[in-house]
C-alpha cells in the first residue's frame, strides 16, 4: 500500500482528485470478491471518509461499483446481481461525480473546523465521521464559551472565505513527522511501517497528515453551518457541520 499505488493498483484519484473517467484492465474479478483494476479513479474509503460509488462500462454492459474492500489489492465491490468483466477486459471506469463532490468539499471543511479549534482553542481531534454534505468532528475540548457555536461557524466562515489554497504533497516518514502539530488527532493513526505521509496543507491555517480526496481551495467548500455542539463525556465535545 502507498500514496500511489494500493497492491497492483495505480492510485488516480490521490493523482487528480477532479478525475471522474478514465481507461484501465481488469486484473482480477470474482463476484464475491470483487474487481482488481490496473488504475482506479476510486477513493476506497479510509480517515472518516467514505468510498466513491460509480460504474464500470465494458462491452455495452455496465457493473455498478458500490464499495471497496482493502487488504494486500484494492477490490471494487460490484452491486448485487450486476455482471462481473472478465480478467483482461478493458473497461471505462466513472466515478459518481456529486457524492466525490460533496465528500470533497465536507472533507476540506473538516479541516478548515480542525485549524480553527487547533489555532483557537487548542483542541485535539478525538473521532470524526462524514457523509456527502455533512459530518461530526468530536474535540478533547473540557470547557468551550457559552457563543462556542456561533462563534465557531463564524470563524470557520471567514477562513472558508478567504480562499485558502488546499495543497497536497508526500513526505518521506521522518520529515514529515519533523512538522510541527502535523497529528492532530489525540493518538497517533499513522502506521508505523509506512515510509511515505501524504500531507495536506490548507494555506496558512492547517497542516496534517491525510489520506482523502479535497477540493483545492477553501473557496469551493460553499459556506460551513455548525449544526450543533454536543457534549460526549466529562472532556469531549462533538461538532456537528454541514454544507449550507
Amino acid at each position: 500500500m502507498g500514496v500511489t499505488h494500493h497492491g497492483r493498483t495505480e492510485r488516480l484519484d490521490l493523482a487528480d482528485p477532479t478525475l471522474r473517467d478514465w481507461t484501465c484492465t481488469v486484473l482480477a474479478a470474482d463476484a464475491e470478491q470483487g474487481i482488481v483494476l490496473d488504475r482506479s479513479a476510486f477513493y476506497p474509503g479510509g480517515g472518516g471518509q467514505p468510498p466513491d460509488h460509480g460504474v464500470l462500462l465494458w462491452q455495452g454492459v455496465q457493473t455498478r461499483i458500490t464499495g471497496t474492500r482493502k487488504g494486500d489489492d484494492l477490490w471494487l465491490i460490484p452491486a448485487e446481481g450486476d455482471p462481473v468483466p472478465p480478467v483482461g477486459t478493458q473497461v471505462a471506469g466513472a466515478v459518481e461525480d456529486t457524492r466525490r463532490t460533496l465528500l470533497m468539499r465536507t472533507h476540506s471543511g473538516l479541516h478548515v473546523l480542525c485549524g480553527v479549534v487547533f489555532r483557537d482553542f487548542g483542541a485535539l481531534v478525538t473521532g470524526g465521521n462524514m457523509e456527502p454534505g455533512e459530518a461530526r468532528m468530536d474535540f478533547n475540548l473540557p470547557e468551550v464559551p457559552a457563543d462556542f457555536k456561533a462563534r465557531l461557524e463564524e470563524l470557520v466562515n471567514t477562513e472558508v472565505g478567504a480562499d485558502r489554497q488546499v495543497v497536497t504533497k508526500v513526505l518521506g516518514r521522518d520529515q514529515a513527522l519533523a512538522l510541527p502539530d502535523i497529528i492532530r488527532t489525540q493518538s497517533n493513526l499513522i502506521p508505523a511501517d509506512e515510509q511515505e505521509i501524504r500531507i495536506v496543507d490548507i494555506v496558512g491555517l492547517d497542516v496534517q497528515a491525510d489520506g482523502g480526496t479535497h477540493v483545492a481551495s477553501t473557496a469551493q467548500i460553499g459556506k460551513l453551518q455548525v449544526v450543533k455542539v454536543e457534549s460526549k463525556g466529562k472532556a469531549n465535545r462533538r461538532v456537528r457541520v454541514r454544507l449550507a
